[in-house]
């Protein structure tokens, strides 16, 4: 018979809830939903299943990072630059999360942590998204430049009467400031939200020609060229993290390298010559897919 089993971790959380979801039709509630479901899919793609929880809410969705704290900022930046993401509020925190697998096989994510990020997302206005305190301390001391991300806005008090701060997550250069007219830059600015990145820029064409660079790398486009108030911005998978998706298969005295790009098959042949390999031929297309063949480490004479 088949027994309800649970885990229990401090991890980050990220609890995205759909703005005035109450006041919508039946029809539209479900309509943002599917939406809601589809978009934190695609955001979430890049971060093993293993070291992820997904549970949807009422109102939104909630999903546990439990391995990857930096992972929650980078989703909640991807779906506030996403077009197609319906309005939110989000909410990010550090916290004890019960992961429970109920008799049906379905997981559920119930706790403290889970409960604070959806306090903090009570909080939010609609399109934004807030980090407590202790979330933005562990991963403003993982990555100095994540600490440029965070702007103190609320010290909100607690039952208890303590008061807790809240920080806006903004990607830099993404709001509009009043301002004289300026000169349009020569190069759009990229910004490195863990899998994925963020490109800005004052001028559509300089965004564009930042994001075809970047596909010519093996970049895969997240969200499309957007105008977000006076800049254009758009997103795309970062290249380096696709060299995780490659292959080898060593067939004898001989490994065979596959991947997504040339690019991320490069460096893992690098990987592998470092330890003693050997590159065999060039690294070829085959369909989709770029492959290399090397001698295993320790072949030659």
């Amino acid at each position: 018979m088949a027994e309800t089993s649970s885990r229990t971790l401090t991890c980050s959380v990220l609890f995205a809830e759909l703005a005035d979801f109450a006041r919508l039709p039946v029809g539209e509630q479900m309509k943002r939903k599917r939406l809601l479901g589809a978009q934190v899919a695609q955001e979430v793609v890049q971060v093993p299943k293993a070291e992820r929880v997904v549970h949807e809410t009422d109102n939104g969705v909630v999903v546990a990072f439990l391995a990857d704290n930096e992972a929650a900022l980078a989703v909640a930046i991807g779906l506030q630059a996403a077009a197609s993401a319906p309005a939110l509020r989000m909410g990010i925190n550090l916290g004890t999360v019960h992961v429970i697998k109920d008799l049906n096989g379905q997981t559920a994510l119930v706790g403290e942590g889970v409960n604070d990020a959806q306090r903090v997302a009570s909080h939010a206005s609609t399109g934004k998204a807030l980090a407590s305190g202790s979330y933005r301390e562990v991963v403003a001391r993982l990555c100095a430049d994540h600490a440029a991300v965070f702007h103190l806005v609320a010290l909100r008090g607690d039952a208890s009467g303590r008061e807790h701060e809240l920080f806006e997550v903004r990607i830099p250069g993404a709001e509009a400031e009043p301002a004289p007219a300026r000169e349009a830059p020569d190069a759009a600015s990229v910004f490195d939200a863990g899998p994925h990145l963020i490109i800005s820029g004052y001028e559509r064409g300089v965004v564009q020609r930042a994001l075809d660079e970047l596909s010519a790398k093996g970049a895969h486009v997240i969200s499309p060229i957007t105008r977000v108030g006076d800049e254009w911005m758009a997103s795309c998978e970062h290249p380096e993290v696709r060299m995780s998706e490659c292959r080898v298969e060593k067939l004898g005295l001989t490994a065979v390298v596959t991947g997504p790009t040339r690019q991320a098959v490069e460096r893992k042949v690098g990987e592998l010559v470092e330890l003693g390999a050997r590159l065999q031929g060039e690294i070829e297309q085959d369909g989709e897919a770029w492959t290399a063949v090397c001698d295993s480490p320790g072949a030659g004479g």
